[in-house]
């Protein structure tokens, strides 16, 4: 609708402009006609003659400006046609058809500018066309010379000669409105579009803003659930290597084992939260940061760790989650199973990607009680469309199987 009415408006100051031109110029035709009869009128006595042209010229000025400035509704407009046509008729029967050919491209250059239809301006052609036949023939015969084969001739050849100009005239004329028309609709369709970029742009940034918030408040998540967990683990797991140091040493040393364990894990999260903070990318691929993670957990224990890492890259959440679920599964196995060998192995089958855990601990004898840890891990996996099981026998170790669907960042892209 507002692309409608900016093109209306457009028009409308344009066709007011052109109107006004078109009037004075038939206002300065029918001034030259009236000076160019007026005196040979009057030198045969044909006062009536002189006032009939007279009149027909104001009538057909007056009828042209009423036309263009007060009548808006197509009907009427084909109305005050018809009337300019019978004004035009009863010039060219008292001036003999001077003008005609003039007169008639102007009248229909204001009517063709009025009637935004092709089609309409094609049947108002033919029928100009026929008026301009019936206004010349009947001027020609008021004229006629007496000799009536020069008389034919010459009406043949200015007939044929004026509607050649009456379609010349037709075809530049809608040409022009049609070239205008296309021109302001590409016109107002480009400062749509800046605008509409415009928006998109604005829309971009808003929502590139609150991506930014969203991924701070999930990292920030992150740091209170993993990190602050681990933490509490490590006082946990201190404490209680004091109660037992003198007591059970060899418990002692495993519960600190373990404690270290958790607070470079910790420290490793939390510096990787910092990094996504900073907006740095991430460099180190899948596989190199579960090397990462091995290496830590072994450093300076007598820990046995296997493993089987395929090269996948996945998208930045499903990552982070294969990467705790290692933390975790170790750090359980440590704790709670006092496993000293484990065995991981990361692959793809078909559209998934399968992690497999499992370590040499006393196991669960069967009766699997699922806390904060194990739960996490469930949840976030069916959260990513996955699945996670825990098996376990008495002193036959405890294994964690985790399947997800493989995402790459290029397929969320595409997505």
């Amino acid at each position: 609708m507002d692309k409608n009415f900016k093109l209306n408006e457009n028009r409308k100051y344009l066709v007011g402009y052109i109107k006004l031109i078109l009037i004075a110029l038939i206002a300065v035709i029918e001034i030259i006609i009236c000076a160019q009869y007026s005196t040979r009128y009057i030198e045969h006595g044909r006062i009536g003659a002189l006032i009939t042209v007279i009149i027909s010229c104001i009538m057909l000025a007056v009828l042209e400006a009423i036309d263009s400035f007060v009548i808006k509704k197509v009907v009427a407009k084909y109305v005050f046609f018809g009337f300019d046509t019978v004004f035009v008729l009863v010039l060219c029967i008292f001036t003999g058809n001077t003008y005609l050919s003039t007169l008639y491209c102007l009248v229909l250059t204001q009517i063709y500018i009025s009637v935004d239809s092709l089609r309409e301006n094609t049947i108002l052609f033919s029928v100009s066309c026929a008026s301009f036949l019936i206004s010349f023939v009947c001027g020609r015969i008021v004229g006629a010379s007496g000799a009536v084969y020069a008389d034919i001739v010459e009406i043949l050849g200015d007939s044929i000669l004026g509607i050649a100009i009456l379609a010349i005239h037709f075809m530049v004329t809608n040409f022009i409105l049609r070239f205008y028309s296309n021109n302001q609709q590409l016109q107002n369709a480009l400062k749509e579009a800046d605008e509409s970029k415009a928006e998109l742009e604005e829309a971009y940034k808003e929502i590139s803003r609150s991506a930014v918030y969203e991924e701070r408040n999930r990292i920030a998540k992150d740091i209170h659930d993993n990190a602050g967990h681990s933490m509490t683990t490590v006082i946990m797991q201190t404490e209680a290597a004091k109660l037992l140091i003198d007591s059970d040493p060899e418990e002692a040393k495993t519960r600190i084992i373990s404690a270290n364990i958790q607070a470079k894990n910790a420290l490793e999260q939390m510096r990787e939260s910092v990094h996504l903070l900073a907006g740095r990318a991430q460099v180190r691929t899948l596989k190199e940061e579960i090397g990462e993670i091995i290496a830590q957990t072994i450093d300076g224990t007598e820990l046995k760790i296997r493993c089987n890492i395929e090269d996948i890259a996945l998208d930045g959440e499903s990552a982070r989650f294969i990467c705790n679920s290692v933390k975790e599964c170790l750090v359980n196995g440590i704790r709670h199973g006092h496993a000293t060998a484990f065995f991981i192995e990361m692959k793809k089958e078909f559209s998934n990607v399968c992690l497999l855990i499992s370590d040499n601990g006393c196991g669960a004898g069967g009766n699997i009680k699922e806390g904060f840890g194990l739960k996490g891990l469930r949840e976030k996996a069916e959260k990513l469309g996955g699945r996670c099981s825990f098996s376990s026998e008495a002193d036959e170790g405890f294994e964690t199987e985790i399947l997800i669907p493989l995402k790459t960042e290029d397929k969320e892209v595409k997505q």
